[in-house]
């Protein structure tokens, strides 16, 4: 393996491997289904829930084992415990799924490339 587990983060009890750079955070709102824009152009919202979270996580390089754990650790999974440390420094744990997975196909060399995913608060 390439890579560290991380300290941070953890899917059902078991470690994340250690991103490349930190892990990008978004925090979006939830709209219901009748919120949108009236017949003159003003948008009308009807917030659902606040400030649900994005996980942004970016792997340049894989070794075949990484890959493989990653690969297993995140598919088949529809909900999943999501472990981090919030913005206060306390653990925390939340309902998520993963979503917006790419990758580069594997090399020659047996390195997989750039891969990117997302773990979303349910």
């Amino acid at each position: 393996m390439l890579r560290k587990n991380s300290t941070i983060y953890t899917v059902d009890g078991s470690p994340l491997l250690e991103p490349d750079e930190e892990v990008e955070i978004t925090l979006t709102d939830l709209d219901a289904g009748d919120s949108g824009r009236d017949e003159s152009g003003v948008m009308c919202r009807i917030v659902v829930r606040e400030n649900m979270r994005t996980f942004g996580f970016a792997y340049s390089v894989l070794d075949r084992e990484d890959y493989a754990y990653l690969k297993n650790l995140l598919s088949g999974k529809p909900k999943f415990a999501f472990g981090y440390v919030d913005e206060d420094g306390q653990p925390q744990t939340m309902t998520a799924y993963c979503a917006k997975k790419s990758i580069v196909l594997k090399r020659r060399d047996g390195l997989y490339k750039n891969l990117k995913f997302n773990i979303i608060e349910n």
